[in-house]
């Protein structure tokens, strides 16, 4: 068994020019992105297109190697306010 690598993956919701939802996955830190009908299928669609990736470039592996765990939040935005951190 191979050596495990992680990646960390942003899914937001968008909507297509004809209004559909779509969800994007995003790999920071790699820079792919790829997309579903639901978080489901944009999560199987990134895995793959990072597996392809990384098969065509296998140097990668080690940008993932030397991440340290990345650190999310969410930040509310008001109009016309400033921004309030989630951190309070």
């Amino acid at each position: 068994m191979g050596k495990k690598y992680f990646a960390d993956i942003v899914i937001s919701k968008e909507k297509l020019s004809n209004g559909e939802p779509v969800y994007v996955a995003y790999c920071t830190t790699l820079g792919i992105a790829s997309q579903g009908k639901d978080t489901e299928e944009a999560m199987k669609n990134i895995k793959e297109a990072i597996e392809l990736y990384l098969e065509e470039q296998p140097e990668k592996y080690e940008e993932l190697a030397l991440q340290e765990p990345p650190m999310f939040s969410v930040i509310e935005v008001i109009k016309d306010a400033q921004a309030a951190s989630a951190f309070r």
